[in-house]
């Protein structure tokens, strides 16, 4: 996620730190790598323009040149205008006094329109502690209400669909008395979506729109689209007054240009960011994280939100204790892979870790269910030593274990190396509980 971008602005700040004091002339330098950097991740040109001048004429005043740490004046400043370029604060869903709370959703075909709304009925089931039910409103897309239908099962989330023939709008309507009737808190509406915007959708969705006077108008975008989404946002935004923009597939946003615009560009605020396959990889967007995120800081809030929801107490403990006395061991490895593989890809999660991000390559340390079993199937085949002392594997082990668990030394090879990159995060996060004294490691982890 945004690591071309990271990798860029990190490289410009490390020249700055090693410059010492900065001149005015350094911080123009500085700036217009940094403008470069956000041009090349395809952030809108007025964007880029508004956002320099914003921060040079912040940087460039005499606290900063005078500062004993100009650089990070520098990068607190950029910090926060970016933080206020991707709309400050965290912006909630709207939610009614009176039941129900009506959520359109709106976007093209192939946006994850309908996946987007069925992640959103669950995360706000699991972490809103709502009752909500979908609304099958695409008539036109073949299979569309079968695929909702199918994501409400493998949900438990209630999916109303209409009688045949029945109108768009007819259907919301009469799904939002069936909400009422069934005490369901929240109606998510999933509308058509078409391969380009025309007047015939736009007026549908217009129609459910007046019929069904929606608490929130969603729009759903691909973030991979870049400038296009934030064109096809400002079009929407004109034709239906949206209250918020869900950016999905920003995992796979290796620039990161719709996300650094459309909130400038439009007016109007992310709300949540799809970051993933899974039916849980629908986030709440929080503008300073994700700022952080993209200057190499890291999100540690998130990341302990994760383990919140996934880690067992008990289990974390024991952990926490053989992480400050520098034991942790392939047996401890083995179980954080488990949970792990609950909370999200790893080269996510090792890019909330601040530092991490300018590692390179982090999704090399990703696995899926074939590479977690052919690592499961590694460590089981180690001798007890092995797995409580994983230093003592050399070569020769290697090529038993390789051979023990019906794999080629290069796996047995990836999996130590993924090993070490595990017990260098492990061991960071040793250190700042150490820092912060007993318990606080726990704490990190959200327990």
């Amino acid at each position: 996620m945004f690591q071309g971008l990271s990798e860029k602005l990190t490289a410009v700040f490390e020249k700055m730190r090693r410059s010492g004091k900065l001149t005015e002339k350094d911080i123009d330098v500085a700036l217009n790598e940094v403008k470069m950097a956000l041009l090349e991740a395809d952030v809108n040109f007025k964007v880029v323009k508004n956002f320099i001048k914003r921060v040079k004429e912040r940087s460039i005043g005499t606290e900063i040149l005078k500062s004993l740490t100009p650089t990070q004046q520098v990068i607190k400043i950029v910090l926060e205008e970016l933080t206020t370029l991707l709309g400050s604060e965290r912006t909630k869903l709207a939610v009614s006094p009176k039941k129900p709370t009506v959520i359109l959703m709106a976007g093209l075909q192939g946006s994850g329109k309908t996946t987007t709304s069925a992640k959103l009925a669950l995360y706000l089931r699991k972490d809103e502690k709502k009752n909500p039910m979908l609304v099958a409103c695409d008539i036109y897309r073949p299979a569309a209400v079968k695929q909702l239908q199918v994501l409400g099962d493998q949900l438990s989330v209630e999916v109303f669909a209409g009688q045949q023939g029945q109108k768009p709008a007819d259907i919301a309507l009469a799904a939002i008395e069936h909400a009422k009737a069934r005490d369901f808190d929240t109606v998510i509406i999933d509308t058509a979506g078409r391969l380009h915007i025309d007047e015939q959708m736009m007026a549908e969705v217009k129609g459910i729109k007046e019929a069904t006077s929606p608490h929130e108008v969603l729009l759903v975008v691909d973030a991979m689209t870049g400038q296009d989404a934030v064109n096809m946002a400002t079009t929407f935004n004109e034709m239906l007054e949206l209250s918020g923009i869900v950016l999905t597939k920003l995992d796979g946003d290796a620039r990161g240009g719709a996300a650094l615009s459309i909130r400038e560009v439009t007016g109007k605020p992310v709300k949540f960011v799809g970051t993933g396959e899974k039916s849980s990889s629908l986030e709440p967007f929080y503008p300073e994280r994700m700022a952080q995120r993209i200057l190499g800081m890291g999100d540690v809030l998130s990341l302990i939100e994760k383990a919140q929801a996934n880690m067992d107490e008990e289990k974390m403990k024991e952990i926490e204790k053989r992480v400050l006395e520098a034991d942790f061991n392939f047996n401890d490895f083995l179980y954080q892979l488990t949970q792990i593989k609950k909370m999200g890809p790893l080269d996510q999660l090792l890019g909330m870790i601040p530092g991490f991000s300018s590692m390179g390559n982090l999704s090399e340390f990703s696995f899926d269910d074939k590479k977690f079993k052919r690592f499961e199937a590694i460590i089981l085949s180690m001798t007890e030593q092995e797995r409580n002392v994983p230093d003592v594997i050399d070569g020769s082990r290697r090529k038993r274990i390789a051979a023990g668990s019906g794999n080629t030394i290069q796996d047995v090879n990836q999996l130590l190396k993924q090993f070490t990159q595990m017990r260098k995060m492990m061991k960071q996060l040793g250190s700042f509980a150490k820092r912060k004294g007993p318990g606080r490691l726990g704490k990190f982890f959200g327990m």
